[in-house]
């Protein structure tokens, strides 16, 4: 008789030749959940219970093959609630939740705020939810990003209007609206680092939302901010998801394109990736 706990151990086996152990099984645990539509309390608190899952076997080989967990169930938990996600679609990350959770509480006033590079529409869909009184938009050049970020802001109930715009070119033109609030994640990875990564993200997610030159890293911050002197009211703010390593070389970059009040936040794990500056 093949029991939850022999279905979650062999699972967590075979993961961890690309995972440590906790790890390893923290996946396991939340794809056997999702397969077997059992909470994730009632595997662990009955484990010897029989159980049977069909295509266990091939899931259970994309795991192992590096492919992440949230594109096999089809979500993950970003800010409390479910977001759709698939393959071409950045994976929302824990740090970009505090950057959300930051622009929520220090901007309750703002009228209007635009996410630039919206991908899943994490970032947009909760700011429409925590600012019920704002207007929300959100930009990508990704047709596949912007069919998920409406799914995801349908679902939610979210109301946020959604563009096609490339971060790099004519933004602005896109937005002719003014905003008090231009918020953005880009790519931000140097090539240079790419072969140190993860494989679960390095092979499988997309390669245009990660990765930048390394002749050229802050590339969409500097278009970005430059985009944000014509986008943004008197006073108006940047928000920036950023490299650990870049905070330096982006608060001259930002002084450089007249913004000021430039303030750093650290993320969970102590290391600098939150950055809000103010057009001067």
């Amino acid at each position: 008789m093949t029991t939850r706990r022999n279905i979650l151990d062999r699972t967590a086996a075979a993961l961890t030749p690309l995972y440590d152990v906790r790890e390893a099984r923290s996946i396991a645990l939340l794809c056997i959940s999702e397969l077997a539509q059992l909470p994730a309390a009632a595997l662990l608190t009955d484990p010897g219970a029989p159980l049977e899952i069909e295509g266990l076997e091939e899931t259970v080989a994309r795991l192992a093959a590096g492919e992440p967990v949230q594109y096999i169930i089809g979500h993950t938990e970003f800010s409390g609630r479910r977001f759709a996600v698939r393959e071409g679609v950045l994976i929302p990350r824990p740090e970009t939740e505090e950057l959300a959770a930051w622009i929520v509480a220090d901007e309750r006033q703002a009228r209007r705020l635009l996410d630039v590079g919206t991908g899943s529409g994490c970032i947009a869909a909760t700011l429409a939810l925590e600012l019920p009184g704002a207007e929300v938009f959100g930009a990508d050049i990704s047709e596949k990003a912007l069919a998920t970020a409406a799914e995801n802001c349908r679902t939610l109930g979210a109301a946020v209007t959604l563009r096609q715009a490339d971060a790099l070119d004519g933004l602005a033109e896109r937005f002719p609206e003014r905003f008090d609030v231009v918020v953005s994640n880009p790519p931000y990875v140097p090539q240079s680092d790419r072969a140190a990564m993860h494989p679960n993200v390095r092979d499988h997610e997309p390669v245009e939302a990660l990765f930048v030159p390394d002749g050229d890293p802050l590339r969409f911050y500097r278009a970005i901010a430059r985009a944000g002197r014509r986008m943004l009211e008197p006073g108006g703010k940047l928000y920036f998801e950023i490299y650990h390593t870049a905070a330096g070389a982006l608060d001259r970059l930002l002084a450089e394109e007249g913004y000021g009040a430039i303030r750093l936040r650290e993320d969970m794990n102590g290391k600098p990736r939150m950055l809000c500056a103010r057009l001067n």
